[in-house]
């Protein structure tokens, strides 16, 4: 979805603060993810068109950081960190069993993520921006169950759906 109108205003407002139009890119990228909770095709090219640049350009940003969503937004998303100390101590295991558990569930996004910053607890994962290190492939998919169920509760999560 293209920025509201009050997000248009607000996208030329942060383009103005720079002498650069295209130095824009990540704060425009936080505001359309934050005004839809993903990044769409056409927010992309929304931005694209309005810091003159082409889309590919834009696409390729975001798709180089992981904090930029560019798949619809799930009730969970859980982030496996699969950097070295982590990859070292179980963390593709841990990646494949959650992913494979929860492959049928829609609302439920698996995704690896390059680091987050715990290599002392290896290996990690994100539930909703919840860290949590975990023992193993079993104890994350039962971690990752509890938030299913509502045992637990991801910030960032509100009636069900992600917030943005």
């Amino acid at each position: 979805m293209p920025y509201t109108p009050e997000n248009r205003e607000r996208a030329l407002r942060i383009i103005a603060r720079y002498p650069e139009r295209r130095s824009a890119l990540l704060p425009l990228l936080h505001l359309a993810q934050d005004q839809d909770g993903w990044l769409s095709p056409d927010a992309m090219a929304e931005i694209a068109e309005l810091l003159g640049i082409e889309p590919v350009e834009v696409l390729g940003v975001a798709s180089f950081y992981t904090m930029y969503k560019r798949d619809r937004p799930r009730r969970l998303v859980v982030s496996v960190c699969t950097n070295v100390s982590c990859l070292v101590n179980g963390a593709g295991q841990v990646h494949e069993a959650v992913a494979e558990a929860f492959a049928a569930d829609d609302e439920i996004l698996v995704e690896e993520v390059e680091c987050l910053a715990a290599c002392d607890a290896a290996p990690v994962l994100q539930v909703n921006y919840e860290f949590h290190p975990v023992a193993g492939p079993e104890a994350a998919v039962a971690l990752v169950e509890e938030y299913r169920r509502g045992d637990r509760t991801a910030r960032g999560v509100s009636g069900g759906r992600a917030l943005r």
